[in-house]
């Protein structure tokens, strides 16, 4: 059975410095896809649609910034290699 080596060297890559860059990236994409769909639930002024966009983007913020925190804490653990 052949191993996927993409998989292997995503893991990798969740830890590190640029891996936490590129999980903020795309947070930061969802968020603002996200953001335009409540704008639009909004607009139709239909209540359960906007409540149902704003709950999908309510993990979005979250996640964005617990990836924040470990950068920062990162920035902290190590200043000379920021």
């Amino acid at each position: 059975m052949a191993k996927n080596r993409s998989a292997t060297s995503a893991k990798g890559l969740r830890g590190s410095r640029a891996g936490l860059v590129l999980s903020l990236g795309s947070s930061a994409l969802a968020v603002i896809r996200a953001s335009k769909q409540v704008r639009r639930a909004k607009g139709t002024h239909d209540k359960l649609n906007t409540a149902d966009a704003v709950a999908g983007l309510l993990p979005l913020i979250t996640s964005a910034a617990l990836v924040l925190r470990q950068l920062r804490g990162r920035k902290r653990e190590n200043p000379e290699a920021a």
